[in-house]
């Protein structure tokens, strides 16, 4: 996958430029731009359509936030070639690992949700609601919102696991 841009410049001397977004970097920057997307969309269904998160949901967005930073913050030292080339490719690896961790744990999740085994023994909790004064029990065995039969944890699933497949693909097609 490369994205480029094309620039011109106004100085018939000068010649147009390139930016290219793929390799190692590239990867790296995808798994960060998707964990910070998955989370910014949690938080609005949390913040803004009041869904209370289980604690299942939970444990979704804590890899999605370390691939925030490494993705994000490492990309861009990658990109100015602040790491050296192995450092890079580990950090970039590692970025793609906690989005898949985070998708693999949406698996579970839906799984539990779908009653297709047990979740865990502690699955019910208090979780808080915004605009509310008091807490209620968010069940992990049940989806408080589905599309088209998915519900938030199958589709944090379908997008971490599939975006972690693409960065990887990036990462692995790299030159050394």
């Amino acid at each position: 996958m490369v994205i480029t841009r094309k620039t011109r410049k106004t100085d018939p001397g000068k010649r147009e430029q390139n930016v290219e977004f793929r390799g190692v970097s590239g990867g790296a920057l995808l798994a960060g731009a998707v964990g910070a997307a998955l989370l910014l969309g949690a938080w609005s269904f949390q913040y803004i359509g009041g869904l209370a998160p289980c604690e299942m949901c939970i444990w979704q967005r804590w890899p999605h936030g370390a691939a925030v930073w490494l993705g994000i913050a490492g990309g861009f030292l990658m990109k100015r070639g602040t790491f050296a080339p192995a450092s890079a490719r580990r950090i970039a690896y590692f970025a793609i690992l906690m989005i898949a961790l985070s998708g693999l744990i949406g698996v579970y999740h839906a799984g539990v949700e779908w009653k297709f085994w047990p979740g865990p023994p502690a699955c019910t909790g208090f979780g808080y609601v915004p605009g509310s004064a008091d807490f209620r029990i968010v069940r992990c065995d049940e989806a408080q919102w589905r599309l088209f039969g998915i519900s938030l944890a199958g589709f944090n699933a379908i997008i971490s696991l599939t975006a972690a497949y693409f960065a990887f693909t990036l990462v692995k097609g790299a030159k050394a």
